[in-house]
């Protein structure tokens, strides 16, 4: 990988990390790392002896208005990395409507990776687009979510104003196999509406790959409520849908769907990151 970093220029921040995966001496090694700007990670972790986990990093705690993060992985054939954040990220108030961006692209090349990221959360008046595309081959394995939160319910603060496009795609060979665009701009009806948000402030979206009809009934025979978790099969993506009132929720009930899937798509338990913990 061999990819041009970006300068760092005053605030706004504009900053980019590139990761690189391989498979050595029976276990994924984190390969190659650089960065500019307030994007990077600590030393890798092994807590299940082959498997890299990796924790992303963005020190300044928050992302504001013309912030651009440009996050770069790459796993090489054989290796297997679980890559989360230490903590939610915060997404502030934009100063004039200036959008933050975030582009994450992924690229898994007869790989396994978990992308967990925990949640995100978006304050009154936030203006953010994020992309996160991941690219997949025919001996690929993926588990990924996004959790999001619109407003801050504990603060009694609503996502009045402001908006918010999110973009996550799959693609295999090169071909899109499955493009998920959500768009919200606050104050709107689809806040409320029973085909929108229904008055709930926390979703996420969980993708598996590749799935079989078997995984959708795992999931559909958990111990979930069926109004706040939904799930699907398309074109051996199984695309899983929840719907909350906060994030500590969400993420509880799309944990227990990775706890479940990741046995039948990866043939391994679930071992949680220790950073979770803390």
């Amino acid at each position: 990988m061999n990819l041009p970093l970006l300068q760092v220029d005053q605030a706004p921040w504009h900053a980019q990390l590139q990761l690189q995966f391989a498979a050595r001496a029976g276990r994924t090694v984190l390969a190659s790392r650089k960065h500019v700007g307030p994007l990077l990670v600590q030393r890798p972790f092994y807590p299940e002896g082959d498997v890299c986990h990796v924790y992303v990093v963005h020190p300044p705690g928050g992302v504001v208005g013309g912030d651009q993060l440009h996050l770069d992985v790459q796993l090489d054939s054989g290796s297997h990395a679980l890559i989360t954040t230490p903590a939610a990220t915060k997404f502030y108030r934009s100063a004039r409507q200036r959008q933050s961006r975030i582009q994450q692209h992924l690229r898994v090349a007869s790989a396994t990776l978990e992308w967990l990221p925990q949640e995100a959360i978006f304050f009154d008046q936030a203006a953010v687009r994020t992309t996160t595309r991941v690219d997949l081959d025919a001996h690929s394995r993926f588990i990924g979510w996004e959790l999001a939160c619109y407003g801050r319910l504990a603060c009694d603060e609503t996502f009045a104003q402001g908006h918010v496009h999110q973009s996550f795609e799959l693609w295999y060979e090169q071909q899109p196999l499955l493009l998920d665009r959500f768009r919200l701009t606050g104050g709107s009806a689809m806040q409320s509406a029973a085909w929108g948000l229904h008055d709930k402030c926390a979703l996420g979206t969980l993708l598996a790959y590749p799935a079989t009809k078997d995984d959708v009934e795992a999931i559909r025979m958990m111990d979930v409520d069926a109004t706040q978790l939904s799930c699907t099969l398309v074109d051996g993506v199984l695309v899983c849908r929840c719907l909350c009132m906060d994030g500590a929720e969400l993420k509880m009930i799309l944990l227990k769907v990775w706890q479940c899937l990741r046995p039948r798509i990866m043939q391994r338990e679930a071992v949680l990151p220790r950073i979770w913990a803390t």
